[in-house]
């Protein structure tokens, strides 16, 4: 199906042709939503041509953006990137999904699963095939390789730091992420591009299409956050509508560690206004296992909440679905919403609860703006179009 531009978040207005050709590496953990980000780039830049608005230099408008990348191994599990044709002076975007659990490869006689350190392995393998020759290289990474590991409590090790350093050496200009776990990592790259977008716009916009009788005022709708962690995310969004937000905290005995190092749990508390009769969005970056979004609802609940709508950036769902299934069957939650930003099982899509808010045509208006060396703040900042959204809703006019 071809992309629509009639959506209220449409290509920016863009005149001059950029430096850089443009060419987008989708790896094959990102090659779905790379294929849907190419067909966006491919009609926004044909309209232009044809409409005088860009000349067509340097092949700016064309049917295809993307260049193919291979990762063929040995049967030791040694690897090694390939590119199909020449990128040099190309402005190169590289789409990898390092979460994406669907790929395998050989390894003498087993079958290995790709994990997050196989992808980012590949992602430099990539990079090492460009060398030098790219006007400029720039990654997108929706979920950030070792995101949670940001901290070190002792003696850890800082994985994620680690990485955005190696990229920097690597050539990489500005790394693209969704929803980092600790936004504040990218200190660890002062000189280089580190663009972290929450995707709250596309999250409300799902919502309101979903529940067109859905109240946007202080009386009926809260933002929750499940832990304290996530407060800033709740904060924003109780902001954006206009509404009240609470936030759960854990009480910790900080003098004893368990088995997997963790402080044992002492009580949940509840910080914010009355829940009874309201409907609650509970925004997180992430669900893993899926414990905390389940206890958060059943907390909720207990409390007189109404209809309680889940948005989480990246659903990885660690220990599969069941927990969820569950939760849905006893009314304890009404709606999921994650991002097709990481790999989504086809099992996960067809569960009557789930809502995928596809993010493709938001990326291809990063890499079009970014392409144009265009400034992106209006992108990172979405309060107006949020405010333009929920007035349309509250107008009665569809979403």
């Amino acid at each position: 199906m071809k992309p629509s531009t009639t959506d209220t978040q449409v290509a920016p207005v863009l005149r001059s042709a950029p430096e850089g050709r443009l060419t987008i590496l989708p790896l094959a953990s990102s090659r779905a939503i790379g294929e849907k980000v190419n067909d966006y780039l491919v009609e926004w830049r044909t309209d232009r041509v044809v409409r005088g608005a860009v000349p067509n230099n340097n092949g700016y408008a064309r049917t295809d953006y993307i260049i193919d990348t291979n990762v063929p191994r040995f049967g030791s599990g040694e690897a090694k990137g390939v590119i199909a044709h020449t990128v040099r002076g190309d402005d190169i975007y590289i789409m990898v999904d390092v979460m994406n659990y669907s790929l395998t490869y050989n390894l003498n006689q087993y079958v290995n699963v790709a994990s997050p350190d196989d992808h980012y392995a590949d992602l430099k393998r990539i990079i090492a095939a460009i060398g030098n020759r790219g006007r400029r290289v720039n990654v997108i990474m929706p979920y950030l390789y070792e995101g949670r590991q940001q901290l070190s409590d002792g003696h850890d090790s800082l994985d994620c730091a680690q990485m955005l350093q190696e990229l920097e050496r690597l050539g990489v200009n500005t790394l693209v992420t969704f929803d980092a776990h600790e936004p504040r990592v990218e200190n660890a790259i002062p000189m280089a591009g580190f663009q972290n977008i929450r995707p709250t716009y596309q999250f409300i916009k799902s919502i309101l299409r979903e529940y067109p009788d859905l109240q946007v005022d202080a009386d009926h709708l809260m933002s929750i956050s499940p832990d304290e962690g996530g407060m800033n995310r709740a904060v924003y969004l109780a902001n954006v509508l206009g509404v009240d937000m609470g936030m759960f905290y854990d009480r910790l005995d900080y003098s004893v560690k368990d088995d997997n190092g963790r402080h044992p749990l002492v009580s949940v508390e509840f910080l914010g206004s009355k829940v009874a009769g309201k409907d609650c969005i509970i925004i997180d970056d992430l669900i893993s296992s899926g414990d905390k979004i389940v206890s958060t609802s059943r907390r909720l609940k207990a409390m007189g909440a109404k209809r309680i709508i889940v948005c989480a950036t990246f659903g990885i769902f660690t220990n599969g679905w069941e927990q969820m299934d569950k939760a849905y069957e006893e009314g304890l939650i009404d709606r999921l919403f994650t991002t097709n930003l990481i790999y989504q099982p086809e099992e996960l899509l067809a569960k009557p609860y789930y809502t995928s808010v596809d993010m493709s045509k938001f990326i291809a208006l990063i890499i079009d703006t970014l392409n144009h060396d265009s400034a992106i703040s209006h992108l990172l900042n979405p309060v107006d179009r949020i405010h333009a959204v929920v007035e349309k809703h509250r107008r009665g006019e569809t979403i």
